[in-house]
C-alpha cells in the first residue's frame, strides 16, 4: 500500500510560459484576420464620450424642468447587443446633434421667456398702454396657474376714465370636487 502512495521518479517536464491571448505582431506584409487592429481603446474612448454626452443631455433636461415640449430621448440601435465601432460613432454623433438641438430649443425658450418678463415689467409700469393683455406663468417658464392681466379698475367706469391696473391672479382655482365641504349648521 505504501508503494501506491509513494511518488514514482518521473522526469520533470518544464512548463511552457503562459501564452499571451494577443498574438505577436506579424511580419511586414502578412496582415491576416488574426492580426487585426485591436479596437478596445477606440471602443473605450467612444463609450466615455457617449457617457459624457448623455450626462450633458441629462443636465440640460434638469435645467429645463418645467418645459414639456423638448425631446430628450436617445434613440437606440436595435436592441441589446455589443455595438461595433461604427455604430458607437453613430450613437455619439446622434447624441452630439441632439445636444445641439436641445440647446437651440432652450435658447429659443429663454429668449421668449425673457421678453415676456420684460412685458410684465412694462405692464406694471404703464398699464394703460397694455390694455387687456395677459401673461401666464408658463409664458415665463414657471409652473403654476398664476397670470398677470391688465384690466380697468371699477369696470366700465374705470375703462371710460382710463383707470387701468395689472391684476395678479392668486393661482389655480380648486376643482369642483376638491372644494372644502360646507359646514353643517
Amino acid at each position: 500500500m505504501e508503494e501506491l502512495l509513494q511518488r514514482p521518479n518521473l522526469p520533470e517536464v518544464p512548463m511552457a510560459p503562459e501564452e499571451s491571448l494577443v498574438p505577436p505582431v506579424p511580419p511586414e506584409g502578412l496582415d491576416t484576420i488574426l492580426y487585426e487592429h485591436d479596437e478596445r481603446d477606440a471602443r473605450a474612448d467612444l463609450r466615455r464620450q457617449i457617457a459624457a454626452m448623455e450626462l450633458a443631455l441629462a443636465r440640460l433636461f434638469g435645467s429645463a424642468f418645467p418645459r414639456k415640449d423638448i425631446d430628450f430621448s436617445v434613440p437606440g440601435m436595435g436592441g441589446p447587443r455589443l455595438l461595433s465601432v461604427d455604430e458607437l460613432e453613430k450613437v455619439r454623433d446622434g447624441l452630439a446633434a441632439r445636444i445641439q438641438e436641445v440647446r437651440a430649443d432652450l435658447h429659443d425658450y429663454a429668449v421668449v421667456e425673457e421678453s415676456n418678463r420684460e412685458l410684465i415689467e412694462e405692464m406694471l409700469a404703464d398699464p394703460a398702454s397694455h390694455k387687456w393683455e395677459r401673461v401666464y406663468n408658463e409664458d415665463i417658464g414657471e409652473p403654476g396657474c398664476k397670470n398677470w392681466h391688465v384690466k380697468p379698475r371699477w369696470g366700465v367706469l374705470g375703462m371710460l376714465l382710463g383707470w387701468w391696473r395689472v391684476k395678479l391672479s392668486s393661482g389655480c382655482p380648486l376643482a369642483e370636487g376638491l372644494r372644502p365641504p360646507e359646514p353643517l349648521i
